[in-house]
């Protein structure tokens, strides 16, 4: 009875190991400001949650055919009427699952600052009220006139 869910517990477990690796390569990236990086990782996740959700798909089919409900609920039933391997299967699922959330939130919070920092870069910038540097790029708010690009 517990081999087929066995089966899909551990499939999600690995594929929310890919989903960690993404979320470590993610918050490097943010790191080291390789932020050229992220659109790529973010599609990449984007399709690793679909899979992740495809196995829970599965996984609830398969509860419900034992005779437990779907979801969070069903599989604790399942876990606690079933053998040791499916109790620890299903303990280190939970587990991984914790960790992928902890550091999911842990990314978003690195974007929402580097968001706030680069608003507040911007409004610093046009504080004055007039361009920063003029369309041939000299400095506009007095001083030598340098430009930053000659051309």
């Amino acid at each position: 009875m517990s081999k087929i869910l066995v089966d899909l517990l551990s499939r999600e477990h690995a594929a929310i190991g890919v989903f960690l690796e993404l979320l470590g390569q993610e918050a490097q990236a943010m790191t080291d400001g390789d932020f050229a990086e992220l659109p790529g990782l973010a599609e990449r996740k984007a399709r690793m949650a679909e899979q992740i959700a495809h196995i829970g798909t599965r996984r609830d089919a398969q509860q419900e055919a034992l005779g437990y409900g779907p979801g969070r609920r069903g599989a604790d039933a399942a876990a606690a009427a079933g053998d040791a391997a499916l109790k620890t299967t299903w303990r280190e699922l939970l587990a991984r699952a914790e960790q992928a959330r902890d550091l999911n939130h842990r990314n978003g919070v690195m974007v929402h600052t580097h968001l706030d920092f680069t608003r507040q870069t911007l409004n610093f910038l046009k504080a004055g009220g007039q361009p920063l540097y003029g369309p041939d790029g000299t400095h506009q708010s007095g001083g030598s006139g340098n430009r930053l690009a000659v051309g």
